[in-house]
């Protein structure tokens, strides 16, 4: 066997056994149910979530949806100076549910766990489950909306309180779609469970 055919096959195998898992986005994001069907362990961590924390699996699911469009290891583009050279990124957010470096420390120490990763769905939802369950709390916003759940998940819980979002109208806009995401999948969720 030649050198290069060697090496190439070496190549391959170890290629074939790397770490990382599939960050990929499922294909249909628009049909819950296709997403679920191509990915069940979402549905498993999702209801996971709504067993602790009372977030319903569609509004996880928009949630998502608006933040990664379910990729795993999502980051927010890089900021270029001059628009040429790299400064950095436009925040810490990563993973599934973007979150941030110093809220997802809050949330490991809060429970969560040290070994909770971002890129992991279970870890992900569990997160927002755990923001969003502390926003119903504090702010007295249903579980069950999207909308207002998305605006406090954004701006934070300070940010949202001082209403901060009525001066951005794109993203009072956004949140608004993401409350049809959450009802659009709602109603597919009942016919695929």
């Amino acid at each position: 066997m030649s050198r290069f055919l060697r090496a190439s096959l070496l190549v391959a195998f170890l290629a074939s056994c790397g770490g990382g898992g599939n960050y990929s986005a499922p294909r249909q994001l628009d049909d819950a149910c296709a997403i679920i069907r191509e990915r069940p362990q979402y549905l498993r961590a999702m209801e996971r979530t709504e067993r602790r924390w009372g977030i319903p699996v569609h509004v996880q699911m928009a949630t998502i949806y608006q933040e990664s469009k379910f990729i795993g290891n999502a980051r927010t583009p890089h900021t270029f100076a001059l628009g040429v050279i790299p400064m950095g990124r436009q925040s810490t957010a990563y993973g599934y549910s973007q979150a941030l470096n110093a809220t997802w420390e809050e949330y490991q120490h809060s429970g969560g766990g040290r070994r909770a990763k971002r890129d992991d769905i279970a870890a992900a939802t569990d997160f927002m489950g755990w923001y969003m369950d502390e926003s119903s709390r504090a702010l007295g916003i249903s579980k069950a909306d999207a909308e207002a759940q998305y605006l406090a998940y954004h701006e934070g819980r300070k940010g949202y309180a001082n209403q901060s979002h009525l001066g951005k109208p794109w993203l009072v806009e956004v949140a608004a779609a993401v409350g049809r995401r959450s009802e659009m999948y709602r109603g597919q969720l009942a016919y695929c469970r």
